[in-house]
């Protein structure tokens, strides 16, 4: 493995982002309930390393904002990570987002920040990190011995909650049964979600059973034609 770079040839980023708005609502429920309880009193000593893993839209970076926010961990992001000034993150837990796209002396390296008195590392991915693709056979070995927590896809509760704050970023009060019919008819992610919602807002009508049937029919009619 080559040499840290001298930190006159790092670039020193603002390492105190705010952790997203709203982290504090995240809903608990049967597809996540595994890993909210795991960081719930994490970590409980010096030299942790977890990974939450979980598809697209499923909230994993929503919770991992959420252990920031409460333990005051430096949050980055992926290949962003190879920028920051260790000298900052020593002696911090570090939450990584996007962790399979960091490059594997930055993940080295932080995996060994996380050893010392206060460190701590929550690295949060879609796959998890026994498949990301590293050269470095140290850091294969250590991702190996990672503690990976599961998330799944939203179930009827989270995905209920996703649509509702879509809604209310909008000033959109749904009608009856809206939401219910919604959560039983879109695909489970929050990317379709936001892509419903505005859909439904583009039609600047009264938000009802009715428009979000039309909405999804016309969706799926594109689909099919395409």
């Amino acid at each position: 493995m080559s040499a840290p770079r001298p930190l006159r040839e790092q670039l020193r980023l603002p390492l105190t982002r705010d952790v997203p708005a709203g982290a504090a609502a995240f809903v608990r429920s049967d597809c996540n309930a595994y890993a909210f309880d795991a960081l719930a009193a994490w970590p409980d000593s010096a030299g942790q390393v977890m990974a939450i893993c979980g598809p697209a839209g499923c909230g994993k970076s929503h919770l991992a904002a959420l252990w920031a926010e409460r333990v005051g961990a430096i949050p980055l992001n992926g290949a962003e990570a190879a920028l920051a000034d260790p000298l900052e993150l020593e002696g911090r837990p570090v939450m990584l987002d996007i962790a399979q796209d960091a490059d594997d002396e930055t993940l080295f390296h932080l995996i060994n920040l996380a050893h010392q008195d206060g460190g701590a590392l929550l690295m949060v991915s879609r796959p998890s990190p026994r498949r990301w693709a590293v050269q470095v056979p140290d850091l294969r070995s250590r991702l190996d011995a990672v503690r990976v927590v599961a998330m799944e896809a939203p179930d009827d509760a989270v995905l209920s909650a996703i649509i509702a704050t879509r809604f209310a970023e909008r000033s959109i009060t749904p009608g009856e049964g809206v939401i219910d019919y919604l959560v039983k008819r879109i695909d489970r992610s929050a990317e379709t979600v936001l892509d419903v919602v505005d859909r439904l807002d583009a039609e600047h009508r009264p938000v009802t059973r009715a428009l979000a049937r039309q909405v999804l029919d016309l969706s799926t009619s594109s689909s099919d034609e395409s």
